[in-house]
């Protein structure tokens, strides 16, 4: 129940940074919304990212609540909104 829980956090850990992304990185030519992409890709970062520390930090004791999980879940969401939000955006 712990590591579910623990996914839980990650979920919401990366959607409210993929949002305060939106509102640190500000871009002149913006269209309004793209919100929901930025929670989607922010949570979508922090699972993949939250999996990849668990895995190469603890492995033999994985815990989804571990402080090598939660972080690499910040940075991989970080890194997934700010690639949305500076590279895909100035290509289209």
């Amino acid at each position: 129940m712990e590591n579910w829980i623990g996914i839980g956090i990650w979920i919401v850990l990366g959607a409210v940074i993929g949002l305060s992304m939106k509102a640190v990185v500000k871009r002149p030519e913006e269209q309004p919304g793209h919100t929901l992409i930025l929670a989607i890709l922010g949570s979508f970062g922090a699972v993949i990212g939250g999996m990849l520390g668990v895995g190469l930090f603890h492995f033999y004791h994985p815990s989804a609540l571990s402080v090598g999980g939660m972080a690499s879940a910040a940075v991989l969401a970080g890194v997934m909104a700010w690639i949305y939000r500076w590279g895909i955006r100035t290509m289209v």
